[in-house]
């Protein structure tokens, strides 16, 4: 194998085929079990609103490692924080190579749980002395999700395999999570451990290979087919000894139900792996695919092929270079296979068949009228072959060429392909390495040899592994992720129309906004619900129309002035941090604002962002509630947000912080459990008290040597880090008519330094609180 095989993606996406799917959702590697790349249910995106103007970065999510595996949508999923419900939402599943998961909230970043997938006293595995996966090895293959059929009493079920070292031994484990909370299922993880008859490498001495954990890793994508979980194993570069698994479980019990080895007997072997190791699967980060009638097909690396056949299949059971087709009713075995005329130079060569993924085709009619069913998949040599999944050919022993293929596309793809090929009306879409992009269309069930249309983009290695969204047949838009070797090395993300080929968008033409990241290899775009997303080195990057949440303002809002709305511009200032506030279940997201550049947008109960942000990660909200933004240092909100002779915003700063008297107070919305409370700037936080009796006084927090008045014997406030969020105070948001009354209305100014409330009718101390100091409440 070329030892530049390396990190590969993780997707999932819902078309018609076997595993139980929702419209809206990608939850299985390619969108579907055939591994389309497709979405047709995109009713958001179109190509005359993804363009440099509309559509951009939203957010970056950070994680803990590198994202090889494609990021998983769920739409409308339940959530839970232990046994409390944190009702339903949007979720994306991002996987990383320092065996960790996370569900993020896919509409605002918002993290709803992150599970580690290391048992006690372990780490993710090194790279075991092979450059593909880097530094470390942890969660490599694309997970699977079941919404409906999983592990008893989830709300949904995500399998993954994640690879981990003790002090003595690796580990290669399927860990099965609740999807609405991230916690293991009973029974979970899973040792993964296998053997089968055979005496090639690896052997046991007593007519078994034997599956050793810490010679491979899992990179194709996982396969849920028919209440099975199929996982298919890569070695490490080509260190031998190794050969060729998929290793099924049933996804209730997690019991191992199927092992298939396509490499028992090493022979013949070859002087580039001369102890017969070999017939791994690669397959550039793409899972084995399927068709629904339950057979599995997938491409294997170079190693060995017996041409010595039994009733035309190798009578030792060794398949190198070879397009399988499995059959899973009883034993999982081989019902059927191409294997190119010339594989035994592949196997010499390292010319893998195996370094790209199988597609299945939708049924197609002939010129004759007769219905096809195909599927097709390249590798290294650059050919692309269509095979008929009713008879695939085989091998034919002395021929001089394909011609017992369907058909077979000679040099269709210069360079070789290293990724998957997808599929979009009649049409299907390859990227070969050091080459453009293509799309080459079907007619009568066959694949027209010269390309109809290719991008003006030439993509460096590994090429590219397009992704395909659209509304049923129109409005399709072809996504890549270009892996850029040159410069920064930071991605690309690329839209393309999906019939011209014709560029809509990349991520480099407003790269102070949108770029997202260090570049990945084997990396598929997702797409769904008007959003895209796409994995880097330590994050994945969310992509979106930057307009939409203009539209969605709240009813409770839209008082707000125009000049708010319309994120008007502030001051320059060098580094500023700013802060969202929500109420009720209150969550905090830092964001560093720096550069020349800074605009604030409309707060929403759904979208919120602050843009543009000169490339730093974008300010997110919570989905529960409206939220506002919280303004540091000297910025200010438009001067139009406050009017009149006495209203100016806030410019909290921490030395002092002036509030400036409002007239027409009216009231401050208060959270659903307790009273509203004020928020503090800076990184100033409150501690919890429990303020009694009928007297109650606010205090202003203050890190030293601040004394509230009529304050009883209570001095001085202290800070904490773990307090809630509160409201925030600016604009027509303002606290209880019944707390500021009489003569003289004012907020409450918090300083780092002295700093005391106006006087309040009828308000005259807080008892003294013998337990914890008092926290700052408005009470109405």
């Amino acid at each position: 194998m070329d030892i530049r095989r390396g990190y590969f993606p993780i997707v999932l996406a819902c078309y018609a085929l076997s595993s139980p799917c929702f419209a809206a959702d990608v939850l299985t590697y390619h969108n579907d079990n055939a591994r389309t790349g497709w979405n047709p249910n995109e009713v958001v995106l179109t190509p005359s609103n993804v363009n440099a103007s509309s559509f951009g970065l939203l957010f970056n999510l950070l994680v803990d490692g590198k994202v090889d595996a494609q990021p998983l949508y769920v739409s409308n999923a339940a959530v839970f924080g232990g046994t409390t419900s944190l009702g339903s939402h949007n979720l994306v599943i991002v996987a990383t190579e320092h065996d960790s998961a996370y569900a993020f909230d896919a509409d605002t970043g918002t993290l709803y749980w992150h599970a580690s997938l290391v048992g006690p006293g372990e780490t993710p595995s090194d790279d075991r002395g092979c450059s593909q996966v880097t530094p470390e090895i942890g969660v490599t293959a694309t997970p699977v999700i079941d919404r409906d059929s999983g592990a008893k009493g989830t709300n949904g079920t995500i399998y993954v395999v994640a690879m981990s070292k003790s002090a003595t031994a690796y580990h290669q484990r399927l860990h099965v999570l609740n999807l609405a909370t991230g916690q293991e299922v009973p029974g979970s993880p899973v040792e993964i451990q296998a053997s089968y008859a055979g005496s090639g490498p690896h052997n046991d001495g007593n007519g078994h290979v034997i599956f050793d954990p810490g010679a491979y890793k899992e990179r194709p994508g996982l396969l849920l087919l028919n209440g099975t979980v199929y996982t298919a194993w890569s070695s490490h570069c080509d260190i031998a000894p190794y050969t060729s698994w998929i290793i099924g479980y049933d996804e209730k019990t997690l019991a191992q139900t199927r092992v298939l080895n396509l490499d028992p007997n090493g022979a013949p072997n070859s002087t580039f792996l001369s102890d017969g190791s070999g017939n791994a699967f690669w397959n550039s980060g793409a899972g084995p695919a399927a068709d629904a009638n339950g057979n599995i097909y997938a491409l294997s690396a170079n190693g060995p092929f017996d041409t010595t056949l039994l009733n035309e299949f190798p009578s030792n059971g060794d398949y190198g270079d070879t397009f399988l087709k499995l059959s899973t009713q009883g034993s999982l075995a081989v019902s059927d296979y191409f294997t190119p005329f010339d594989q035994a130079s592949d196997a010499q060569n390292d010319g893998d068949l195996g370094s790209g993924g199988a597609i299945v085709l939708p049924d197609m009619i002939d010129g004759s009228g007769k219905v096809r069913h195909l599927a097709a998949g390249a590798g290294k040599d650059g050919n692309i072959y269509v095979v008929d999944r009713d008879n695939m050919g085989k091998f034919v022993p002395g021929a001089t060429s394909n011609s017992y293929i369907y058909q077979e596309l000679g040099g269709a793809l210069p360079g070789g392909e290293f990724a998957t090929a997808a599929y979009f009306n009649d049409s299907i879409y390859y990227g070969p390495e050091g080459g453009a992009l293509r799309r080459f269309t079907i007619t009568q069930a066959r694949v027209n040899a010269f390309p109809a249309a290719m991008t003006s983009t030439v993509f460096a290695y590994p090429g590219v592994t397009p992704s395909v969204s659209s509304s049923g047949n129109s409005s399709g838009i072809v996504w890549a992720y270009e892996n850029s070797r040159s410069g920064s090395g930071s991605a690309v993300l690329h839209a393309y129309d999906a019939i011209h080929l014709s560029e809509l968008y990349n991520s480099n033409q407003v790269p102070q906004r949108d770029q997202f990241g260090e570049a990945n290899k084997f990396i598929a775009p997702t797409i769904c619900n008007g959003k895209v997303f796409v994995g880097t080195t330590n994050s994945v990057g969310v992509f979106g129309l930057l307009t939409a949440r203009i539209s969605r303002l709240p009813r409770a809002l839209r008082h707000l002035p125009r000049t708010l709305r319309q994120a008007d511009g502030l001051p320059r200032t060098s580094t500023v941090t700013a802060r969202l506030t929500s109420f009720g279940k209150t969550q905090l997201r830092d964001s560093t604002v720096s550069g020349s550049s800074r605009t604030a947008s409309t707060p929403t109960v759904s979208i919120f962002r602050l843009s543009p942000l000169s490339g730093t990660s974008r300010v997110r909200q919570t989905s529960l509630v409206p939220v506002r933004p919280t303004w540091f240092g000297r910025i200010r909100p438009p001067a139009s947000v406050v009017s009149g002779s006495c209203k100016t915003a806030y410019s909290p700063t921490l030395s002092r912080f002036p509030l400036s008297q409002f007239s027409g107070i009216s009231q401050l919305p208060q959270t659903s459990s307790a009273p509203a409370r004020p928020t503090w700037f800076g990184r100033i936080q409150l501690p919890d008290s429990a303020v009694s009796g009928l007297c109650k006084m606010v205090y202003p927090p203050t890190q030293s040597g601040f004394r509230p008045s009529q304050s009883n014997g209570i001095s001085q406030l202290q800070q904490t880090s773990l307090a809630p969020a509160r409201p925030t105070l600016f604009g027509r948001i303002q606290p209880p008519a019944s707390v500021v009354s009489g003569s003289c209305k004012r907020a409450y100014p918090p300083t780092l330094s002295h700093c005391r409330p106006s006087q309040f009718s009828g308000i005259s101390r807080v008892p003294q609180i013998s337990l914890a100091p008092a926290r700052p409440t408005w009470f109405g």
